[in-house]
């Protein structure tokens, strides 16, 4: 019956995943170059990112240590591999940010309701769902794990050095203006960041080769595909000399 549930779940989550898609292309998520004060107060930026990320690293570790499969070894490295993104998203980036900047609270309580309704569907599938040997010792050599690892770890790469880039571009503190980025992928998107991250959690939804782990990505792609394009269309407004020149793609290079 609970299985039925859960099922029921992720079909929702598809269904507004499409709704939230749709209204993105109309409506700009208000932080970062899109900031809004439509969308409630706004406090410290680190502090929101903090609050935002660290609900889900806690959660998915007590979804873990409720499960009958706590020292089965695949599902502890899928673990890992989902826990180093959120330490560092919760524990590291919010403290190297760099300017003054601040996110609405409706911004960051979205993040945090997502946030923890996502370690569900993640944390359920991996320890309670996935079915008797699913995860078993043989997972590790099937071309899904394998590609899906690489494919993870390659996009968590690109974004934290996008990251790096952008945060770079800002001299201190102080500093709380806008900056185009121009190297890396930046050389041919305006979001390399975005495109990172789709990249790591479609490596995500392969090495698990799960429903959970596509909604995931299918979240991902309907949040920052349209933030992508935003940002782009600001970018052009703000930097319209040196956009004209550059051929610069929105977040898939050479495509969009």
């Amino acid at each position: 019956m609970f299985s039925s549930a859960f099922y029921i779940y992720l079909y929702v989550m598809i269904g507004v995943a499409i709704i939230v898609f749709i209204a993105l292309n109309f409506v700009d998520a208000g932080y970062g170059i899109n900031f809004s004060h439509k969308w409630g107060k706004a406090i410290n930026n680190k502090l929101a990112w903090f609050l935002m990320e660290f609900p889900i690293f806690i959660s998915m570790l007590i979804i873990y240590l409720c499960s009958d499969r706590r020292t089965e070894l695949v599902p502890i490295i899928i673990l890992i591999f989902f826990e180093i993104h959120y330490f560092q998203r919760a524990f590291i980036f919010p403290f190297i940010i760099k300017g003054k900047s601040k996110m609405p609270l409706g911004i960051m309580f979205m993040g945090i309701a997502f946030n923890i309704l996502n370690s569900v569907m993640q944390g359920y599938w991996i320890f309670f769902e996935s079915p008797d040997g699913y995860y078993s010792i043989e997972w590790l050599y099937t071309p899904q794990f394998i590609i899906g690892t690489i494919l993870f770890f390659v996009g968590m790469i690109i974004n934290l050095h996008s990251d790096y880039i952008i945060r770079h571009l800002r001299k201190s503190d102080t500093d709380t203006r806008h900056y185009l980025p121009q190297s890396g992928l930046f050389k041919y998107v305006t979001s390399a960041n975005y495109f990172g991250e789709l990249i790591e959690w479609l490596g995500f939804a392969i090495l698990t080769w799960s429903l959970s782990g596509f909604v995931f990505f299918l979240w991902t792609f309907a949040n920052l595909v349209p933030r992508a394009r935003s940002t782009h269309e600001k970018y052009k407004i703000k930097f319209p000399e040196e956009m004209a020149n550059k051929n610069l793609k929105r977040i898939f290079p050479f495509i969009y």
